[in-house]
């Protein structure tokens, strides 16, 4: 019996190994859960076009957003699990679970992490139309003018969406959360003045606090940007501990074959540690990142439980 055992246990890793060697056998799709013009959309791109020369075979960006990236993971999630098929995964990952009571999959099942790439901190940005320059002063001009003051962080379920509730939880004041299908969709309402405030990722926001189209207020992170040095952190001005960053790993289909992921997992970990991704990356505020599976593995566990906390506390829910 134990013999016949140890030889299943060859068989199938050889079988294992067969596959990572022939990996892969034609493109590579990686679904990006929100709309194109943010910034899990443009790190995706970035990163598909480095996979695909390493890989040999074109990694084609397929943006599938709606349903808080519900949508999109779902594909993912029931996909062939041969590693064909990837997702982008970002911050909102860490919230859908605790936002909504029924989701068709098991995000921590049927989903196989491979690397987490990298980490960015949000900005607080206001339309230059709101006499709002602080983050003190947004508290006190909602406090001022309850229920007239709305702001928008991508999807429902996004994590930016979070950030600005957990900054209206701990500001003491309210604002109306707009929702929209990604970063790209709200832009045109932030730029006309329809919308007011803004949370994102400082990599999509960076270019309209330069040209001075908005006005950034905080960052919300747990240091300061080397992008905007000056500007403060919202632990910093009357905050203290806030702490919030975007984050983006690859995933593939859950079952996927460990050798593999680990195929996957060492392309991308050399794609982060190149010195042009590096110097891409940090001009551009975010923090690369490289490590084994396990990091993205336990660093999704660590963001349920985090925000699962705030949710359940606020009560929030979007389905």
């Amino acid at each position: 019996m134990r013999l016949k055992f140890g030889f299943g246990m060859m068989m199938a890793l050889m079988a294992a190994t067969a596959v990572a060697q022939g990996y892969p056998q034609r493109p590579v799709r990686m679904v990006v859960a929100v709309a194109a013009g943010g910034s899990t959309d443009i790190i995706a791109r970035v990163i598909a076009a480095k996979l695909g020369e390493r890989l040999g075979q074109q990694v084609v960006v397929d943006n599938r957003p709606g349903g808080s990236s519900i949508i999109g993971t779902d594909i993912v999630a029931k996909a062939q699990p041969d590693g064909h098929t990837l997702i982008m995964g970002a911050g909102s990952m860490g919230t859908i679970t605790s936002l909504f009571s029924k989701l068709p999959f098991d995000l921590q099942k049927d989903l196989a992490p491979v690397a987490l790439v990298a980490t960015s901190p949000y900005v607080v940005v206001v339309q230059p139309s709101v006499p709002v320059k602080t983050v003190a002063d947004l508290i006190a001009h909602g406090k001022a003018n309850p229920g007239k003051l709305n702001f928008s962080g991508s999807t429902p379920g996004s994590l930016q969406r979070l950030t600005g509730e957990l900054l209206k939880r701990t500001g003491g004041f309210d604002m109306v959360f707009v929702p929209y299908k990604g970063t790209g969709a709200l832009m045109p309402d932030l730029l006309a003045g329809r919308l007011h405030v803004a949370i994102d990722n400082v990599l999509v926001l960076t270019p309209y606090i330069r040209n001075n189209s908005l006005r950034a207020i905080g960052v919300t992170a747990s240091k300061r940007s080397p992008l905007f040095p000056d500007l403060p952190t919202l632990s910093e001005t009357g905050l203290p501990g806030f702490h919030a960053v975007g984050w983006f790993g690859v995933f593939a289909t859950g079952r996927t074959p460990p050798p593999v992921i680990q195929r996957l997992n060492g392309e991308l970990s050399g794609i982060m540690k190149t010195a042009e991704m590096r110097e891409r990356f940090l001009a551009q505020g975010s923090e690369p990142l490289s490590g084994p599976p396990s990091d993205l593995r336990d660093y999704l566990a660590n963001e349920i439980s985090k925000w699962g906390k705030l949710i359940r506390e606020v009560g929030i829910k979007v389905d």
